[in-house]
């Protein structure tokens, strides 16, 4: 087994599909997985028959998980160089908006999906040398933000189990680290949107809509965070942040005490103005 594995999930499009092209051009076996099978069946097409290999996958499913990631091992001989934890979901709208039901949906993907991949991954990843243990956080993890409250939150929960898993899991010699990327072009900017408690059945993007050329809320593309990906296998950092500059949005949390962070937020922050 000389090849590197990658096991990525929401694998079909956006971020994950643009790590799995990344990985492959440097040599890697793509373990490609997502609920959308069309959209997998396209990455195997677009990337070598002996380089990629696709699951159809709810990572909210825990049983399913489990199996798949045993049909991984046997093919990987027991070994996963990276699991990467990417599958999530965003909903927008003020939180009693938003049903229920939705909002549970959406802690499920974003972090249950993520408890379970971390779970099942986790006997692979130990018999792995130098192997890492990825998630994908979002900038939404630095600052709560009006009609992303729920989604916000799960993000933080990815990275604050990020770094408390960096810790423990560092004594089987894995690595654990994170990214919270910005806007990136993705899907996910065209998430659903809920108004006065009613779904809106437009197709505009609901997130970002008024986008800056620079700065920290500029739009990214997935390009940009693939690259990411690979840069965080070569190093030791938690956090990764895309773009760099989200992480001075970050670190002014815990050093801003006169409102000047609420203030720079509320007047760059597109989101506020969706």
């Amino acid at each position: 087994m000389t090849k590197k594995h990658i096991f990525i999930t929401g694998a079909a499009s956006g971020i994950g599909r643009a790590t799995a092209h990344r990985f492959a051009e440097e040599g890697w076996f793509i373990l490609a997985a997502d609920k959308n099978q069309k959209g997998l069946e396209q990455l195997h097409r677009s990337l070598k028959s002996d380089a990629c290999a696709i699951y159809d996958l709810d990572v909210t499913d825990k049983e399913a998980f489990d199996l798949v990631m045993q049909a991984v091992g046997s093919q990987t001989n027991g070994k996963l160089d990276i699991m990467f934890n990417n599958a999530g979901i965003g909903i927008t709208g003020f939180f009693e908006d938003i049903p229920y039901e939705e909002t549970r949906r959406m802690i499920d993907v974003n972090v249950v999906g993520v408890v379970n991949g971390i779970y099942a991954a986790i006997p692979l990843l130990k018999a792995t040398p130098n192997s890492l243990c990825f998630s994908t956080s979002s900038s939404a993890a630095t600052y709560g933000a009006p009609s992303l409250a729920v989604y916000a939150a799960t993000k933080y929960a990815v990275k604050g189990l990020t770094e408390a898993l960096a810790v423990e899991l560092n004594r089987f010699g894995i690595r654990v680290a994170d990214m919270l990327p910005g806007l990136i072009d993705t899907p996910i900017l065209y998430a659903k949107r809920y108004i006065d408690g009613k779904l809106q059945d437009d197709k505009n993007r609901t997130v970002g809509v008024n986008l800056p050329s620079d700065g920290p809320f500029r739009l990214i593309d997935p390009s940009e965070v693939a690259e990411v990906v690979w840069r965080a296998y070569e190093d030791n950092r938690v956090h990764w942040y895309v773009p760099p500059e989200i992480e001075d949005i970050d670190r002014a949390k815990t050093l801003d005490v006169e409102g000047e962070r609420d203030q720079r937020i509320e007047q760059e922050n597109p989101l506020l103005n969706s």
